[in-house]
């Protein structure tokens, strides 16, 4: 979301973000907010974002910010969007507005990171998830079908679901929803369902399975309808931009990850290690950790690295 504060007399007089997708966006309901509208014009404002200049599901924020002849604007990161893509900044500079831009821009391009991989890159910011054993197996070999076996403790798999939460999109191969036949949903935690996205090549699907439930939206990516010469991750990528998937945390098994670790198609791997270790398993992909830092969830290894280096 973006966010905007408006000061004056250094004071903050008004905040505001982003509304569910739809609605009013940072600076409509930062400006709502303040109380005595006359201090306006002798306000600056902050925002995240540089501010739109078109007609989408709202008015221009620019406009409104004109209207109410805010003099000075500050912006965080610029947006790569074709339609606004500095438009927005010459308007309110044409208007008579002090515009400064790229204000603290790392963090704020930090926090904008999905929305700015989404259209500088032309794919969703992707976030690689699994949880292997000590040992580096993601599953026992042969597969234990009486009952589940968690690798992780019951506190590392609500933070999952919490991710599900955050995230667009979630992503997994047709071998997993056979095999495992999970819901992905945010069943341990209150927040929205993710869109699920099932890769697969071609072959019927069947809608008996747990993932084309009600609970959640369901779009099924099949392979073998794209050309042959493009990659599997390039193929999923493009295709995820098409739907305007924005961000997707991919937990497949490991042949589904491995299609965009090969392919440096990633932006982040969120990786735990649990005590467990199986004799003999399905290996886990692999990522180097370089000695990197974790956190400790109970007793499990939370790694989460960051990819600085992707396509």
């Amino acid at each position: 979301m973006v966010g905007c504060v408006i000061v004056f007399n250094n004071k903050i007089i008004g905040e505001g973000y982003t509304s569910p997708f739809g609605g009013a966006h940072a600076e409509v309901n930062a400006i709502n907010s303040v109380k005595n509208k006359e201090n306006l014009k002798s306000a600056t404002l902050y925002v995240t974002l540089e501010p739109c200049n078109h007609y989408g599901k709202t008015p221009p924020c620019c406009d409104l910010i004109i209207k109410h002849k805010i003099p000075k604007i500050v912006i965080g990161s610029l947006d790569p969007n074709e339609k606004v893509n500095g438009k927005g900044i010459a308007k309110l500079k044409a208007n008579g507005c002090d515009v400064i831009t790229e204000f603290e821009s790392e963090l704020c391009n930090r926090h904008h990171k999905r929305f700015l991989t989404f259209f500088k890159k032309k794919r969703p910011y992707i976030i690689l998830k699994w949880a292997q054993t000590n040992n580096g197996f993601v599953a026992p070999k042969p597969k234990i079908k009486e009952s589940a076996v968690y690798i992780t403790n019951k506190s590392s798999r609500q933070i999952v679901h919490k991710w599900r939460s955050e995230e667009q999109a979630i992503l997994v191969g047709f071998n997993t929803i056979i095999q495992d036949n999970p819901k992905l949903t945010t069943r341990m935690v209150k927040g929205s369902n993710p869109i699920r996205i099932v890769v697969c090549d071609d072959r019927k699907i069947v809608k008996k399975y747990n993932v084309f439930n009600n609970e959640a939206e369901t779009i099924i990516i099949n392979l073998d309808n794209y050309n042959k010469n493009i990659s599997r991750a390039k193929k999923i990528c493009d295709e995820l931009f098409k739907n305007n998937i924005i961000s997707v945390i991919v937990e497949g098994g490991p042949k589904t990850l491995n299609y965009f670790i090969m392919e440096n198609l990633w932006d982040e791997a969120r990786i735990f290690i649990g005590e467990k270790e199986f004799n003999n398993g399905i290996k886990a992909p692999e990522i180097e950790l370089n000695n990197s830092p974790f956190s400790l969830i109970d007793n499990d290894k939370l790694y989460i690295i960051e990819n600085r280096n992707n396509k």
